[in-house]
């Protein structure tokens, strides 16, 4: 990096979670530089990684908001909305379909988690809404689920029965899972033969198992040890039931095991989060005369190294030749993985407010601060 002020800088940051969003990560970064260098030419453009925020990218991208009504996770109607691509000249019309914001866990009554009872069943809805539109071209980003039912909501939203033994279909969640016998694919949306999913997760876990949906994500949806066992043994019948064969893939523990019933009964590639929202913006085009990227999110952590938006970020931006820093609410990497995750530089707003509380509560204030900085050169 020199010390002269960029002309033209890309901020593409992630949200920083329990904070801002990323749209308002950037807007108070943009501040910040304005202030400093006016003559900036600033291109805004949030990103995310399948999870929480990822639908608010591509509407921040310029593409379409297509809002609509879908049952919640535990079944009670929720507002939500998908993000459209329209058609263009020799391609097909794309949505952007994110779980967290129909069936995950900010969409429970009251925040009150229900792992056994609360499914995926609203994300089908939304799907079957985008399919009914003429879409054959959907990303379903994964993150944030408030259930653990192996997607089997949204396959039933989707037309497959799953039934007992008695014949009759399963009532909605991962604890019914358990007394699934036979599955009945015969009323499957007739468009799920014709139309591309694409799977935007940052997670590579298996279904089932030590590493899978139930043991690793169960707890954080309210699951005791006790009900942790049981959904794990109701997925591994589940498994049995769809195709056995897709349980060990990566990325099939995703969102409560949405993953692997997508994969197995949609025909869904799975992919980086972060790799699916870069391609879909454009982001190498957006690349062309920036002088500097900034990217960041909440903490700058360990699992931050492991696909998430600001190594993504970071890795696009480096291939292109373009400096690239990372501005997160705290760091906690050595200056060397720093570096070493492609980044010239990072700022901590924990550096200007060491208090946690305070430095959540001031986080936009912080970063214009941060901006006026990286400004400055």
């Amino acid at each position: 990096m020199t010390n002269a002020p960029a002309r033209r800088i890309i901020l593409a940051p992630d949200k920083f979670k329990g904070s801002l969003t990323a749209a308002e990560v950037a807007s108070a970064l943009a501040a910040g530089i304005t202030r400093v260098a006016p003559g900036t030419e600033i291109r805004q453009l949030p990103v995310a990684d399948g999870g929480d925020g990822t639908v608010d990218a591509f509407l921040a991208a310029g593409w379409q908001r297509v809002p609509l009504h879908a049952p919640g996770p535990t079944g009670q109607p929720v507002s939500t909305a998908y993000a459209l691509r329209p058609t263009r000249p020799g391609a097909e019309a794309t949505a952007v379909i994110e779980l967290a914001a129909v069936v995950g866990l900010v969409k429970l009554p009251g925040g009150q988690q229900e792992p056994l009872r609360a499914g995926t069943y609203g994300l089908g809805v939304v799907i079957a809404h985008a399919l009914d539109r003429g879409v054959r071209d959907i990303v379903l980003g994964l993150g944030g689920s408030a259930s653990t039912d192996g997607g089997a909501g949204l396959l039933q939203a989707l037309g497959l029965r799953i039934l007992d033994a008695e014949n009759r279909e399963l009532p909605h969640g991962g604890g019914e899972l358990g007394r699934a016998v036979r599955v009945d694919r015969s009323h499957l949306h007739p468009a799920l033969a014709s139309t591309r999913f694409t799977l935007a997760s940052d997670v590579d876990n298996p279904l089932l198992g030590t590493d899978g949906a139930a043991a690793v994500y169960g707890p954080q949806k309210g699951a005791t040890p006790e009900q942790v066992r049981e959904l794990d043994a109701a997925l591994a019948d589940w498994a049995q039931l769809i195709g056995p064969e897709w349980a060990e893939k990566p990325g099939a523990g995703a969102a409560g095991g949405t993953g692997f019933g997508a994969m197995a009964v949609l025909g869904a590639t799975a992919r980086s989060g972060i790799e699916v929202v870069l391609d879909l913006v454009d982001f190498p085009a957006q690349l062309t005369g920036a002088d500097l990227v900034v990217t960041g999110e909440g903490s700058l952590d360990a699992q931050s190294l492991n696909g998430k938006a600001p190594t993504g970020v970071a890795e696009a931006a480096r291939r292109a030749g373009v400096p690239v820093v990372a501005v997160a609410g705290r760091i906690q990497l050595t200056p060397g993985q720093v570096r070493a995750a492609g980044f010239d530089a990072a700022y901590a707003l924990s550096e200007l407010e060491p208090d946690p509380a305070r430095s959540i509560a001031n986080a936009a204030a912080l970063l214009e601060l941060v901006g006026e900085g990286i400004a400055a050169g």
